[in-house]
């Protein structure tokens, strides 16, 4: 079975509520399984227009890193994410 990534570009906009969302999505992260790969504020930026920070988790299955994104506790993590920051989010499944 295939790993599954999550990519993650974020802008933030209040870095003190974004440390709070950091600290209530690290253990689900971890609860599901996600290994965290990947994590920089100022990629090598080549094309496009995505800025911000980056993120890029690893979990062993689509259907694993679907379970941690509709969690409960990644759900009231994102709530606040979303008052802290602008973010674009996919999964990806692996070769």
């Amino acid at each position: 079975m295939p790993k599954a990534y999550l990519v993650a570009h974020i802008r933030v906009h209040d870095k003190e509520k974004f440390e709070e969302f950091k600290a209530m999505s690290g253990p689900a992260i971890q609860q599901y399984g996600g290994r965290v790969l990947a994590r920089n504020p100022a990629p090598d930026h080549r094309e496009g227009d995505l800025r911000g920070l980056n993120i890029l988790i690893e979990f062993d299955s689509m259907d694993r890193a679907r379970e941690f994104y509709e969690s409960p506790e990644y759900t009231a993590a994102k709530t606040v994410r979303e008052q802290a920051a602008q973010t674009d989010l996919m999964l990806v499944e692996g070769l």
